[in-house]
């Protein structure tokens, strides 16, 4: 009788050890808390708790904890990172077709982008990122970029000339400010406060959001509306880590992935519209642009693209995108 009774004990301990067991994954991004990336992170991993009774837990390491971007795609297809909300330069790197989504004044708006990536033209990017150890969980919004320096007000393409302009590792990127007649440097996203506040540049591009979350308005006085491209941020899980997740646990993170990405979304649409009061009041001036001229000085970016090895999807989404 006793003998039982320890037994019984035994198996209830077991069966309840198992019920709580719990997949641990890690999901990694760049920008700072505050900004819509992370704060979509947290509502992800919450949305992925709640689904899961507890069973799947989500940690998400912020403000580039484990390496830039391009080190966490590298992790992401070695298996040695669960997730990430990366980039779209870093992500083109190895999927290249990532920056056809990149080419100047494409896109009005991120909603415009939204409808092709939501779309034939965004599943086929998934299934080239597939291809490459990438699985896409969703895209979110990097934001509309526009440029930002410290030494004076940009209107026309011709007050670009002689700037230093950081930029990211994104060939798309660097072939705009280029055109443009920036001098370019390629600089972490996680250094570009001290580099602008040394001094080694005078100015970065990027969405009002990024320059908000990481206090970039402390050192850069004059915003320019140019909106000279669309970024992306496509969230992304390792393929090895995908395949030896259950098909409910793989159910459990698209859904919660699908919502926050709607989150997300709103998110950063809600911040430009913020911004555009707030930066002021902290310094900063903001000015328009005739974004005309700047469109017709960054032409070659695009007929350079088009006529590349991606040439023929780069034709594809611009076709789309000027057909909406």
């Amino acid at each position: 009788m006793k003998f039982t009774s320890l037994l019984a004990a035994a198996v209830l301990t077991l069966a309840a050890g198992t019920s709580y067991a719990q997949t641990k994954l890690t999901l990694g991004h760049g920008a700072a808390p505050g900004n819509p990336r992370h704060e979509a992170a947290v509502a992800f991993a919450n949305a992925v708790k709640q689904k899961s009774g507890g069973k799947i837990e989500v940690q998400v390491a912020p403000s580039a904890q484990l390496g830039d971007d391009a080190a966490m795609i590298t992790a992401l297809r070695s298996g040695t990172l669960d997730m990430s909300a990366n980039s779209q330069g870093a992500a083109s790197v190895v999927v290249p077709e990532y920056a056809a989504f990149g080419m100047p004044f494409l896109f009005a708006d991120p909603a415009a982008a939204f409808k092709l990536l939501d779309g034939p033209v965004g599943k086929e990017l998934a299934e080239k990122s597939a291809a490459k150890n990438l699985v896409v969980l969703g895209y979110w919004d990097n934001g509309i970029r526009h440029v930002s320096n410290s030494k004076k007000a940009v209107l026309t393409p011709a007050d670009m000339k002689g700037l230093k302009i950081r930029t990211p590792p994104d060939a798309v990127t660097i072939d705009i400010m280029t055109a443009l007649g920036a001098e370019t440097q390629q600089i972490k996203f996680a250094e570009l406060y001290v580099a602008l506040q040394q001094g080694v540049v005078d100015g970065q591009e990027n969405p009002l959001a990024n320059v908000d979350a990481s206090k970039l308005y402390e050192v850069q006085k004059f915003i320019s509306l140019t909106g000279h491209k669309f970024e992306m941020t496509p969230l992304l899980i390792s393929k090895r880590t995908w395949d030896r997740l259950s098909e409910a646990d793989r159910k459990i993170l698209m859904e919660a992935a699908n919502e926050a990405t709607a989150v997300q979304r709103k998110l950063s649409r809600e911040a430009d519209d913020r911004l555009m009061v707030e930066l002021p009041k902290k310094g900063v001036k903001i000015d328009k642009v005739d974004q005309s001229q700047f469109a017709k000085a960054t032409e070659s970016v695009t007929a350079k693209w088009t006529s590349g090895p991606i040439g023929d999807y780069v034709k594809k989404v611009v076709a789309a995108a000027r057909a909406k």
